[in-house]
């Protein structure tokens, strides 16, 4: 069973910068697609970013390409989230998703069975 603890999030000015960072533990992490979703009030969750087992591949939502960067550090059995010229639209709680391996579906968040409690990020203008 994959546990996955994020952390980075708050409250920024539109323009600055935040790190989101994802914890894992109890599985192998190495082995994992990884996710970032964000979840907006009275919306439904959303794709966000992710990156392949591999760390070789990402994905990105239209909405965030260009501003926002997905990485690992299998070392350190964590996921991270670089967001850039954050804007207003992008507050949210953002989640940290796990799956097994695989090759398709990255945006699909059913296909993701472990998450993370999620971090609010606050953009104010």
């Amino acid at each position: 069973q994959v546990q996955l603890v994020e952390s980075g999030g708050g409250l920024v000015q539109a323009g600055g910068s935040l790190r989101l960072s994802c914890a894992a533990s109890g599985g192998s992490f190495s082995n994992y697609d990884m996710g970032w979703f964000q979840q907006a009030p009275g919306k439904e969750r959303e794709f966000v970013a992710a990156l392949s087992w591999t760390g070789r591949s990402t994905y990105y939502a239209d909405s965030v390409k260009g501003r926002f960067s997905i990485s690992r550090d299998n070392a350190k059995n964590t996921v991270y989230l670089q967001m850039n010229s954050l804007k207003p639209e992008d507050t949210a709680v953002y989640y940290c998703a796990a799956r097994i391996a695989s090759y398709r579906d990255y945006e699909n968040l059913r296909r993701y069975p472990y998450w993370g409690q999620g971090t609010q990020v606050t953009v104010s203008s």
